[in-house]
C-alpha cells in the first residue's frame, strides 16, 4: 500500500470511489444522483487542491483531500474509500498519513464536515464535534468537527 499525490487523470476513479463510498451508508441511487455535483471530483479540483490517493495492488482504493482555509487552518474536504475496504483500517491509514503531513507545518486547526455515519471514526482519531447543520435530507445533520494541532 502506498499513498501518493493524485493526478488530474485520477478524477473519474476518485469520483467513483466517492459515490460508492457514500452509497455504502444506505443512501438511495436517487439521493446519490441528487448529490452528484458535490460528489464529483473534477480535474480542476485535483489541480487546485491537495489530493492524495491510496493505491493497493495497483488499484486506487481511497483518497483524501484538503484545503488550506486560512494561514493556520485546514479543511479536510474528503476522505473516501471503496466499500469493501471500510472497517479494515484503510481509513485510519489515510488519516495517519494526512495528520503526518500536517505536522511541523504551522497549522493550528483542522475542521471537517463529517458524514453522520462516520462521526465516531473521526472521534476515535481525536476530532471533537463543535456543531452541526441540517442537510438536504430532512432530519439528517452533518457534524462539524475540529482537531487542534
Amino acid at each position: 500500500m502506498e499513498i501518493k499525490e493524485a493526478s488530474t487523470n485520477d478524477n473519474e476513479v476518485l469520483t467513483e470511489i466517492t459515490k460508492k463510498s457514500k452509497a455504502y451508508w444506505g443512501y438511495s441511487e436517487e439521493q446519490i444522483l441528487k448529490w452528484s455535483d458535490n460528489l464529483t471530483i473534477s480535474k480542476d479540483y485535483i489541480e487546485n487542491n491537495f489530493v492524495f490517493k491510496l493505491v493497493n495492488n495497483n488499484e486506487i482504493v481511497g483518497y483524501y483531500s484538503f484545503i488550506i482555509k486560512e494561514e493556520k487552518n485546514i479543511i479536510l474536504d474528503n476522505l473516501f474509500i471503496l466499500p469493501e475496504y471500510i472497517g479494515k483500517g484503510f481509513g485510519k491509514y489515510l488519516m495517519i498519513d494526512f495528520l503526518n503531513r500536517m505536522k511541523n507545518k504551522n497549522f493550528e486547526k483542522i475542521t471537517l464536515d463529517a458524514e453522520p455515519n462516520a462521526e465516531n471514526f473521526y472521534i476515535k482519531i481525536g476530532f471533537k464535534k463543535i456543531g452541526e447543520f441540517e442537510t438536504s435530507i430532512k432530519d439528517r445533520f452533518m457534524p462539524i468537527m475540529e482537531m487542534n494541532l
